[in-house]
């Protein structure tokens, strides 16, 4: 009986076996490309010269959706990671990078609300306020029968009375 079993056994394994081979194969291969000029090396691009550079260029404007573009724009599960990361980043105090990851959410899946949400919080804690007004009436946009519907309306309210008062 056990017999039997190892005969059928063996032919499936090493069938899949084979397929799992040829894919880890064909996975490490490089992309070809029909250009007639040599292949250079792979690598980072050449630095800019940094007499050029201002301060603002500095700051890693880079973000993931941005720097990666055979990411898909469709895709549930990063949005998902952004917001985890996102919120991490927040709870650590690093704004900046807190934004990132909460607009790259909102490009990964752009129907969903509540990336909408942090974002807001996290351009208010900056102190980019229309930007903050504008990240929160989206989130009610897309969730118009959301939980917290009032306290985000005072804060957009707030908002305004505060970027109201900045202009005079």
């Amino acid at each position: 009986m056990h017999g039997m079993r190892f005969r059928i056994a063996i032919p499936i394994l090493a069938a899949l076996s084979l397929l799992c081979a040829a894919s880890l194969v064909r996975a490490q291969d490089p992309p070809q490309e029909s250009s007639s000029k040599p292949s250079e090396p792979p690598g980072p691009p050449p630095p800019e010269p940094t007499s050029k550079r201002s301060k603002n260029d500095k700051k890693n404007k880079d973000t993931a959706a941005k720097s990666a573009p055979d990411q898909p724009t469709w895709d549930p599960l990063r949005a998902e990671k952004d917001l985890e990361v996102g919120q991490y980043y927040m709870r650590k105090g690093d704004v900046d990078a807190a934004i990132d990851r909460f607009e790259d959410a909102t490009l990964a899946k752009p129907g969903y609300a509540i990336p909408f949400r942090f974002l807001g919080e996290a351009q208010a804690k900056k102190g980019l306020k229309k930007q903050a007004i504008k990240s929160y009436q989206r989130y009610l946009d897309l969730y118009p029968h959301a939980e917290d519907r009032d306290k985000i309306q005072k804060r957009i309210d707030r908002l305004h009375k505060q970027a109201g008062k900045r202009k005079n």
